[in-house]
């Protein structure tokens, strides 16, 4: 099921609308138009006409959003970095960066970028409501002023809270690049990602006491920062080594004529969740456990391998760093990946053969 789709492109990055943001429109209007001036259009016009400017100037925040992650994503493509999209989701923006890069001076760069638009884009709304209010009479009376002023002050405030210095927030690479320049990428990751942890626990306290809102965005922080650091690790750790060092080459293959249900007692046999689908020297697909558990228990009879099998393989080589195979898992969504040499079926890495290899090379 496609989940996100796209409306347009910006500095030639593929620009896309995920479903949760259509949640997110509506509520975000409710709340303009029901709130009073100065960040609202409460009582300022008719029912409609008040629903109608809450939802043009949602629809211009969120078009400050898109600037911000462009922001980070034109200074990311001054350094080398490809952005794969920028999608508009529940809560705000994210560029889809193949690296952050390491080099703590371009990530800070990177960082800092998003902030500084939309710091640029309030300033400049709200500067020019006073420019106007000084020569227009009135002026400061009409929609379009209170809609300016609205957008003003929120990227004001977006920018304020992207400084935060807590992962997934533009300020907790600030802290990493700061830290790295007297440490370790890794050790700089973990003291940034341990802060942002502390600060996500103090915010959640404090939201007991005064708003509940903030308990959401201390939980959306902590797990951010837990990410970040978790996946900064992996990565470094396996970039040392390439797929052929981790992969099992001992692969078991099914027929894509045998039924679900032989599958599955194959899968009960064997321990393993996933299996490429080859018929004579053919690579037809693979299957997993997951596309089993899609059919009901009396179908498995009826059903074959080649019916639930998974026809677009995604594979890496066997001289890929493991760090890359662990990115294509995680950008896909996929448990294991086929390995291949020169069309030929060599291997099979699993999440489950990299983090044994990460506890292996942990101790």
């Amino acid at each position: 099921m496609r989940t996100s789709l796209k409306i347009g492109t910006i500095i030639g990055i593929p620009v896309k609308l995920h479903i949760t943001f259509l949640l997110i429109l509506p509520v975000f209007a409710f709340v303009f138009a029901t709130t009073e001036p100065p960040l609202g259009f409460a009582g300022t016009a008719s029912g409609v006409m008040v629903y109608a400017l809450s939802l043009i100037t949602t629809i211009l925040l969120f078009t400050c959003v898109l600037l911000h992650e462009a922001g980070h994503s034109y200074i990311a493509k001054g350094f080398g970095v490809e952005i794969r999209d920028i999608t508009l989701l529940l809560f705000g923006g994210v560029s889809s960066m193949e690296e952050i890069p390491r080099d703590p001076s371009q990530e800070l760069k990177m960082a800092f970028a998003g902030p500084f638009v939309s710091f640029v884009i309030g300033i400049t709304l709200l500067a020019l409501n006073v420019l106007v209010s000084s020569y227009v009479a009135g002026y400061s009376d009409t929609s379009i002023f209170l809609m300016l002023n609205i957008l003003g002050s929120i990227n004001i405030v977006l920018g304020l809270f992207n400084l935060l210095p807590a992962f997934p927030m533009d300020g907790g690479r600030l802290l990493r690049a700061w830290y790295a320049k007297r440490m370790s990428y890794v050790k700089a990751t973990h003291y940034a990602a341990s802060f942002g942890k502390l600060f996500a626990f103090l915010m959640g306290i404090i939201g007991l006491f005064f708003n509940p809102w903030l308990i959401l965005i201390a939980f959306f922080v902590y797990i951010g920062a837990s990410e970040e650091d978790k996946s900064t690790t992996i990565t470094v750790l396996l970039e040392k080594y390439s797929v052929k060092d981790i992969m099992s080459s001992d692969v078991v293959s099914v027929s894509p004529d045998i039924n679900v249900e032989d599958l599955s007692k194959l899968m009960f046999e064997k321990k393993h969740l996933g299996y490429p689908v080859v018929k004579g020297n053919s690579l037809k697909g693979i299957v997993t456990f997951t596309d089993i558990r899609n059919i009901l228990p009396h179908e498995r009879y009826a059903k074959l391998v080649s019916d639930i099998m998974t026809s677009d393989v995604i594979s890496v080589s066997p001289q890929d760093p493991a760090s890359e195979a662990f990115k294509v898992m995680t950008r896909n969504n996929i448990g294991r990946v086929l390995v291949m040499d020169k069309g030929e079926l060599v291997g099979i890495l699993s999440r489950s053969d990299l983090m044994r290899a990460m506890m292996l090379l942990n101790e």
